[in-house]
């Protein structure tokens, strides 16, 4: 039997640090499906569409991108996790402060399906002060991303928040 797992996320956009994660997921379980999630109470930066796109470019030449799958989900983790069908939510902990909102919703998918448990895996030294909302708005005051995302998220992120900007003055 091979150990799949799930790794949900709005990744809007995808780091480093999230694929560091990933890359840490893939030492564990066979599969890894990086689950972009539609999340209606987040204003997002970037579609579902165009994030998967650019989750895919980022890895297209990963050695194991043959153990990696990307899909867009609605609705309930849970139930999506258990439709693959896989047993395991991959996420990662970069803080304490990640810990307790992380616990909460462990402890509501373990309520809602007793059988699909959650792993944490913490995130590497490396990306550990890094997040999506932080490369935004890193981006949107001009400062430079580069080597916390990947090449064509720097540029995707420079031409949408260039692009806001201009049309906000």
């Amino acid at each position: 039997m091979r150990s799949i797992a799930v790794y949900p996320g709005s990744f809007d956009p995808i780091t480093n640090g999230h694929i560091d994660l990933l890359e840490r997921a893939l030492k564990i379980f066979d599969k890894v499906i990086v689950a972009i999630a539609a999340n209606p109470d987040k204003k997002s930066l970037f579609t579902m569409e165009e994030r998967f796109e650019m989750i895919k470019t980022s890895l297209a030449d990963h050695p194991l991108k043959e153990r990696i799958k990307i899909d867009l989900f609605n609705g309930l983790l849970v139930e999506y996790v258990q439709s693959i069908p896989a047993k395991t939510i991959v996420r990662g902990l970069r803080a304490v402060s990640d810990f307790e909102y992380e616990f909460q919703m462990a402890l509501m998918n373990r309520k809602l399906n007793a059988d699909i448990e959650t792993a944490f895996i913490m995130t590497g030294m490396r990306w550990i002060y890094i997040s999506s909302r932080i490369i935004k708005d890193v981006v949107r005051s001009g400062g430079n991303v580069s080597g916390l995302v990947p090449v064509i998220v720097e540029k995707a992120l420079a031409e949408r928040l260039t692009s806001l900007t201009e049309y906000a003055d």
